[in-house]
């Protein structure tokens, strides 16, 4: 994996934090680091080169009136305000190819002297087991402060620990092993693929792979998970970009403008997703294009507030 700096940038030292999409259910993730760019106005510094993400190619999807500049798979951005890197992953990894990919990524994360991972992802609400809607939040943390997941910031902030997180559980001290080297890749035990049993399913999606990876390089690791269904996921996406930003300790005096709130101009009105306007292809709308198959990314083409977005008429 290859960083590929734009127009001779480079990453900063300083920007000691990342902060990236594991692709899950419903983009949220995606949607949520695509909130984090836009809103922050943040740069981008560069791309990563790999062969592990199938390749696609789109239009700048943080402009009213896009200029032609060319958005890639995997996208590096620098916040001016913020010492943090943000990642933006546009389509999927090569099947079969997760755990190198994710080992790559940690190695980029480690040369590049990142400190610490905030993964951005997202769960299947039909497996949340355990629904305390008391809490006010759909989104749960896991940690590698502590071996158990947990960690006591996170705590201070409201945020409940992913119950469902077992290390002792075989798949992910498989993962665990995968991640360090002890262990080969066995077909006849797949994790890719979602799995049945409830203790299998967590430790087969994306985020698990990136956890164990970063992990296994030392590096502290926390993922911000929103459970949420398939559909209208803009809700969900300013619930997941706003625990980002508590973790984060980003609030509107850190920036130049006001947190997933009023966009920077009026044009910035539009809230089409490619997920959204995909059916709508043969009108010539869809902002991305796969060269293998359809790109699973979407990305917001600005910021709006939630009153604004719900009168958007994405639908």
């Amino acid at each position: 994996m290859e960083f590929v700096g734009e127009e001779e940038k480079l990453l900063h030292k300083e920007c000691s934090t990342l902060v990236l999409p594991a692709l899950s259910i419903g983009n949220v993730g995606q949607l949520a680091v695509d909130l984090l760019v836009s809103t922050m106005r943040a740069e981008r510094i560069g791309y990563l080169d790999t062969p592990f993400v199938l390749p696609c190619v789109g239009n700048d999807a943080y402009v009213p009136t896009p200029p032609g500049h060319l958005a890639l798979p995997l996208e590096a951005y620098e916040s001016p305000s913020n010492p943090l890197t943000l990642l933006q992953q546009r389509s999927p990894v090569v099947k079969g190819r997760m755990i190198e990919f994710a080992k790559n990524l940690a190695d980029f994360a480690v040369s590049s002297g990142k400190k610490h991972v905030v993964l951005l992802s997202s769960l299947d609400f039909g497996r949340w087991q355990r629904i305390d809607m008391s809490s006010g939040s759909q989104v749960h943390y896991l940690s590698s402060t502590n071996e158990d997941g947990t960690d006591d910031y996170c705590e201070t902030l409201g945020l409940k620990k992913l119950l469902e997180y077992n290390p002792e559980q075989r798949r992910w001290k498989y993962l665990a092993a995968l991640a360090e080297g002890s262990a080969v890749l066995d077909e006849e035990f797949p994790f890719e693929d979602e799995q049945e049993d409830e203790a299998d399913y967590y430790p087969s999606l994306p985020f698990a792979a990136l956890y164990s990876c970063f992990k296994a390089k030392g590096l502290k690791v926390t993922c911000l998970l929103c459970y949420c269904s398939e559909g209208d996921n803009i809700p969900d996406a300013f619930n997941l970009a706003e625990a980002a930003c508590k973790l984060l300790g980003i609030s509107p005096t850190n920036g130049s403008s006001r947190i997933l709130g009023k966009p920077f101009t009026d044009h910035h009105r539009m809230c089409l997703s490619f997920r959204e306007c995909a059916g709508r292809s043969e009108e010539g709308r869809a902002p991305y294009f796969m060269l293998e198959e359809t790109v699973v990314a979407s990305s917001y083409k600005g910021l709006v507030n939630r009153e604004e977005v719900n009168a958007c008429g994405t639908k």
